[in-house]
């Protein structure tokens, strides 16, 4: 029998998206993200310097934090505190994977970006919400530094989204959220470029295993979904053609 989504979705679409930006007052960017139920709140600060293996190198570098506050879930999570989780280490540097594919960094010069994805409403989908919405921040807090004169050109050079996909009852679903997360025999998170070009893809067999043809068909809905996203991220950035300098 044929998965039939809780939401009423088709298989290929995604939930709800909207961007909520200068969702807060000292960040140079951020941006409340929601997707469907999950809510994310994205971040960006801005220090001069860099980590020591740069220094003197004229590059800057992006680094990212991710946390889920304890009341994001239906059952209270315990704060992280003194040691981080490995789901946690794994879903920040995926972040800051995909979203330092998005900058030139020379052009950035010795300066360190901070993406902070806080989760203040957890159904599925977090790490993928934190990078297509922290792009929206990256691009606030980089036109709040040309804006300001401390950038003469924009390093944003590549737009970056990533999406959920899953496999239920033998096909491939679009942006699952927890009920489809749980029950999917198959899971993968893609994050692509502007350009549809592959920049990570997580994914794994819960139980059993998948088929080549099968992984065509989830990267495929990815791709469409990725292909809204990108388009809901531009419409998100008032000064788009501004701060996007395509490489």
């Amino acid at each position: 029998m044929a998965w039939q989504r809780p939401d009423g979705r088709n298989p290929d679409e995604l939930r709800p998206l909207s961007f909520y930006p200068h969702f807060t007052r000292f960040a140079p960017g951020s941006v409340l993200a929601k997707c469907g139920d999950t809510q994310v709140l994205c971040t960006v600060s801005v220090t001069e310097g860099v980590p020591r293996f740069l220094t003197g190198s004229g590059k800057g570098w992006l680094t990212a934090e991710y946390r889920m506050l304890p009341s994001a879930t239906q059952q209270r999570k315990e704060r992280e505190l003194l040691k981080l989780s490995g789901r946690t280490q794994e879903i920040q540097r995926l972040i800051g994977r995909s979203l330092r594919a998005a900058l030139d960094f020379e052009v950035l010069g010795e300066r360190t970006l901070t993406v902070d994805a806080d989760v203040l409403q957890a159904d599925a989908g977090t790490r993928t919400t934190a990078i297509t919405g922290g792009f929206v921040a990256l691009a606030h807090a980089i036109s709040q530094l040309l804006q300001q004169g401390v950038l003469e050109r924009s390093p944003l050079c590549r737009q970056v989204a990533g999406v959920s996909v899953g496999l239920l009852g033998g096909e491939a679903f679009l942006d699952l959220n927890y009920i489809e997360d749980v029950a999917a025999t198959v899971d993968f998170n893609v994050v692509m470029n502007h350009k549809l070009e592959i920049i990570e893809v997580q994914g794994t067999a819960e139980e059993g295993s998948f088929s080549r043809q099968q992984l065509n068909q989830l990267l495929d809905v990815a791709q469409k979904g990725i292909q809204e996203l990108l388009i809901a991220q531009r419409d998100g950035i008032a000064d788009w053609n501004a701060v996007f300098a395509e490489d």
